[in-house]
Order: C-alpha cells, then sequence, then structure tokens
C-alpha cells in the first residue's frame, strides 16, 4: 500500500459516517476479476453504486448500470461513464478517484433511490442509512453494507463522440445530447465478503 494512499484514506476520515453499532463486516483483498461475472450481472440488475467525494468532502453515491472491467496499459481497470450533467461527474473530476460498491440482493431498492435523485439536493447516505467506511488506497469512501468494493484511481477520460456513434444509439440513449464522460479508473485495490455470491 502507497503512503499516498494512506494520507488519502485519512484526508476523507472526518467526513465519514460511523458503522452501525461500530460493527465491520470482515472482508478480505481479492483480485480484480475475481467477480468480473457477479459484477456484470449486476450492472443491469439492481445496478452498481459509484461513489465519490464533493468540494467538501461529502460521500456523495449514484447508481450505475453501464460500465465495464477491463485489461488498459498492462493494468486492471474499471470504466464507468458518468453524463455530464450529473453531481457525480464534478465530484469525480475534482478528486480523481472513486470507488464501485456492488449491494446485497436484500438492500436492491437502494440502487433504485440512488438512480432517481441527486447529490445536489440530497444527502443520498444519510437518506439510505448507508455507512461510508475508509477506503485502503484512494479518498473516496467505500459502502460498508456492500459485498463487494472497487478502489480506483482515475487514469484517463474519454468523451463521447457523438458523430461516431451509430445512430440508433444517439436516438435511444441520447435524445437530449446528454452525453458521457468514460471515467478509466485504475483497479487499485478490491475487498470482498466470503459469502458474497450468496448474497447477490
Amino acid at each position: 500500500m502507497s503512503s499516498s494512499g494512506d494520507e488519502g484514506a485519512r484526508a476523507g476520515a472526518s467526513n465519514l459516517l460511523p458503522a452501525r453499532g461500530g460493527l465491520l463486516v470482515a472482508k478480505t483483498q481479492v483480485g480484480a476479476t475475481d467477480y468480473a461475472v457477479e459484477v456484470l450481472q449486476s450492472l443491469t440488475d439492481p445496478g452498481l453504486l459509484l461513489v465519490s467525494l464533493d468540494a467538501n468532502g461529502r460521500p456523495n453515491v449514484m447508481t450505475i448500470g453501464w460500465g465495464s472491467i477491463g485489461v488498459y496499459w498492462a493494468r486492471p481497470v474499471f470504466v464507468v461513464p458518468v453524463r455530464t450533467s450529473r453531481f457525480t461527474y464534478g465530484c469525480i473530476g475534482k478528486t480523481g478517484d472513486f470507488t464501485v460498491n456492488v449491494l446485497p440482493r436484500k438492500l436492491a431498492d437502494i440502487a433504485t433511490f440512488c438512480g432517481t435523485v441527486s447529490g445536489r439536493d440530497h444527502d443520498k447516505f444519510a437518506e439510505a442509512n448507508l455507512t461510508a467506511t475508509r477506503s485502503l488506497r484512494v479518498r473516496s469512501p467505500i459502502i460498508e453494507e456492500c459485498v463487494l468494493h472497487y478502489e480506483c484511481k482515475v487514469a484517463h477520460v474519454n468523451d463521447l463522440v457523438p458523430k461516431t456513434l451509430a445512430e440508433e444509439l444517439e436516438r435511444s440513449s441520447y435524445p437530449r445530447g446528454d452525453y458521457h464522460r468514460f471515467f478509466f479508473g485504475e483497479i487499485l485495490a478490491v475487498r470482498a465478503e466470503p459469502n458474497l455470491r450468496r448474497r447477490i
């Protein structure tokens, strides 16, 4: 673990919510692709939780239904698309990191909530009763109630180029011209609950 990762985690610690009852579920570090199939399945139902910090260091979460895990520049990378109109877009742009979290099946309704209200107007962590817990390598926290966590540092950004997009995708996904920026996050750490396959 790098010293810069330790400093980043400590920097965001004062803004994190306490764990419920002080009890934390034991999680172990795993490989970046160990649960790739489960992540892709959860993307479409119920969605993954993308966490970042706002300008004041307050945790923010949004639901994503698009994304991918792959290898770029000989490194494991999580690619997450965020529309430029989203509150999260500015958060990741300023902090340069994010985490991706997989919910257990029994908390699937949280994905619906976090995907329908904006962090500009809501403290979604408080309203959804989520616990922000320190990450190992990045400033953005993980969500303790989730069963799998990816800690990512932005390595590259790429804006969607409308003129290169298939017309049918343009019509179906961007009727208002609200295009995505793709954040390529180098995966620095992955933690999982030992029994996660039984919980998602």
